[in-house]
């Protein structure tokens, strides 16, 4: 049995497209291209971050973004910005750089009361195609670092849009969750096992960093 460590981003960039995935994360052949929308949103983060634990004031450019972040600071409870969660293959939670775990991710905000939580994710992309599954991946750490609580509220904030989508997690239903990642993750065990790993064509290979692939093809502009 293949063994590897894995993330919400990693997932999906194998699932996207297997070959991209084995030339970036397992053979480092290539690294991600790093877009002006990708620094933007690096920087945003950083900048609420900030906010949140040390009541820095946010540059003039970022005040539109104080209606979605002053609520969450008054919200009763623990309040942890970038937190970083990590697991071994066992499920028990682990330091997030141990060379034993499995699986790990960063809740942009982690907000602890009791029983009750909140997880937040900062999204400074389109809200065309939500993708929610990350924020029950972090619940399921949340879950496991912090036993007394029962019941987890997610939002994928779409901070450019003035859009929130919202999830709701009960500690009793951890086991159909992590059966949600199944599927793909006996994928990617397969690829590591068998050493496959398919190119999968779309209409974004002109932005892949693997350029050495037959599907990739420099962008045309209009």
């Amino acid at each position: 049995m293949a063994n590897f460590t894995w993330s919400y981003s990693s997932l999906k960039q194998y699932t996207n497209c297997p070959k991209q995935y084995h030339e970036i994360r397992v053979l480092k052949n290539y690294t991600v291209k790093e877009n002006e929308a990708m620094m933007y949103g690096k920087e945003v983060h950083e900048a609420l971050e900030l906010y949140v634990k040390e009541g820095k004031e946010l540059a003039k450019n970022y005040q539109r973004f104080k209606p979605f972040v002053d609520p969450l600071i008054k919200i009763k409870g623990d309040k942890y910005p970038e937190y970083e969660m990590a697991l071994t293959h066992t499920k028990e939670p682990c330091d997030f750089h141990d060379e034993n775990r499995w699986v790990r991710g960063i809740a942009d905000l982690l907000i602890v009361d009791g029983t009750h939580a909140f997880v937040v994710d900062y999204k400074t992309g389109s809200k065309k195609y939500p993708d929610p599954k990350q924020l029950r991946l972090m619940s399921l750490m949340v879950f496991t670092l912090f036993p007394d609580v029962q019941k987890i509220k997610g939002a994928l904030f779409f901070i450019m849009h003035n859009s929130i989508v919202e999830e709701t997690y009960f500690r009793k239903d951890m086991d159909k969750s992590w059966s949600m990642f199944d599927q793909s993750l006996k994928r990617l065990e397969m690829s590591y096992d068998n050493d496959t790993w398919q190119a999968n064509p779309t209409p974004l290979c002109g932005w892949c960093s693997v350029d050495s692939c037959e599907h990739w093809k420099p962008r045309r502009w209009k």
